[in-house]
């Protein structure tokens, strides 16, 4: 099995009735698509998990014909294209040797973006693949090319070894949140305040695969609540690295000695999704703000706002104090569309982004990046407005 730390999200495009859904229904051995000799079937994108024997565990997801036409179907069209940014690896059907301005112009969009792709050429019970077009495809866009027939089955296993080759080489295997700055039987403090914003009964993800990466290191988690952290400190228990949420950065600096490492939760995720360099470049751009200046939030989940709220509230009255300045707000939840002037912010800080893949996250950030607009985390934001900025990005400094 592929030892990813996140499902591999692979997505299945095509134009109306190359057989899509009957294809990752022969993949899983299961009706996990509605099928139907319509064209059009399949509306919006559809997400499915399961396990692909001799992969593992992966999101597949169902879009529908990217010829689709009518009142609706541009806006159809639209989310298809849309899934480009968040798959890992795509799957091109085209059925009958014909590669088109559908086709042609899908496999731009995956070169773009860096999306490696299989070319599969579905009904070839009806239609043979053309030889000569194999080699000429696989040549011209240095991709495999592959015949099945989803009905019958044919193909399919060899499809399932191409689909696990593009995962080990082009998928990246998800580093771990600490990467190498704990070892095994060291004690990894973990502050997390118990406020309106905490879950009833449980702890939010980031801190879940906060201790959970520590477990992976074979070293012991301290987890503790904002009252526990300061009688457990002044008893002098083993102390190798402090992880607290950022909102209490400033609080919790001043009881951690100097010689120990300090950092947030938002902060290890900004290490892990692979564009820590630019929010390192970015974060400083607070210092440089001026009356009127617009300040965009990203937050990749969505939830109701509270009073506590860190990204509606917290953070843009933090951000207001620091300055001094009238700065404008602007918040994008989720995954909905950047707005068409994100190049007017003269800055952008995203949240933590425990709810999206890696490769969300990074098509958002590159996105922004492409203004020339300077990016920051949560985490990066806060600590440097608390004056502690070099202490909390120095136990990964080594690495930038």
């Amino acid at each position: 099995m592929v030892n990813l730390n996140r499902k591999p999200h692979i997505a299945f495009f095509g134009r109306r009735n190359s057989g899509k859904s009957s294809l990752i229904n022969a993949l899983t051995g299961q009706q996990t698509a509605i099928v139907s000799d319509t064209p059009g079937t399949t509306t919006d994108p559809v997400k499915k998990s399961m396990e692909l024997s001799g992969v593992g565990a992966v999101v597949l997801i169902d879009t529908a014909g990217i010829d689709d036409e009518g009142a609706l179907g541009a806006q159809r069209v639209a989310r298809t294209k849309a899934v480009i940014k968040e798959a890992d690896l795509a799957i091109l059907l085209f059925t009958h040797n014909t590669i088109g301005p559908y086709e042609r112009q899908l496999m731009d969009e995956f070169t773009y973006s860096s999306l490696p792709f299989v070319l599969v050429h579905n009904k070839s019970d009806e239609t043979p693949l053309d030889p000569d077009m194999a080699v000429e495809l696989s040549q011209k866009f240095s991709v495999d090319v592959c015949e099945c027939a989803a009905k019958s089955g044919k193909g399919v296993n060899l499809l399932l070894e191409l689909v696990y080759k593009n995962v080990v080489v082009y998928i990246p295997q998800q580093k771990s949140l600490f990467g190498n700055i704990i070892n095994q039987n060291q004690t990894v403090v973990l502050v997390c305040p118990i406020d309106s914003e905490a879950p009833e009964g449980r702890l939010i993800l980031p801190q879940v695969r906060t201790i959970r990466d520590i477990l992976d290191h074979h070293a012991v988690a301290v987890v503790l609540s904002e009252v526990s952290f300061p009688v457990y400190m002044k008893k002098e228990y083993p102390v190798d690295i402090v992880i607290t949420d950022s909102q209490l950065f400033g609080w919790v600096e001043q009881q951690v000695p100097l010689h120990v490492p300090l950092t947030s939760f938002s902060i290890l995720l900004a290490h892990h999704s692979g564009m820590f360099s630019h929010f390192i470049t970015g974060t400083p751009v607070l210092s440089r703000l001026h009356d009127g200046d617009k300040v965009l939030i990203l937050e990749s989940c969505t939830h109701h706002a509270k009073c506590e709220d860190i990204g509606r509230v917290k953070l843009p009255n933090r951000i207001k104090s620091f300055t001094g300045k009238n700065i404008q707000f602007e918040w994008i939840s989720g995954l909905d569309p950047l707005p068409d002037k994100s190049g007017d912010a003269s800055l952008v800080i995203q949240c933590g982004g425990c709810m999206v893949t890696q490769k969300q996250l990074q098509t958002r950030i590159k996105a922004i990046l492409e203004y020339g607009t300077p990016v920051s985390n949560y985490g990066m934001a806060l600590a440097y407005m608390s004056g502690i900025f070099e202490r909390a990005v120095a136990p990964f400094s080594h690495e930038h």
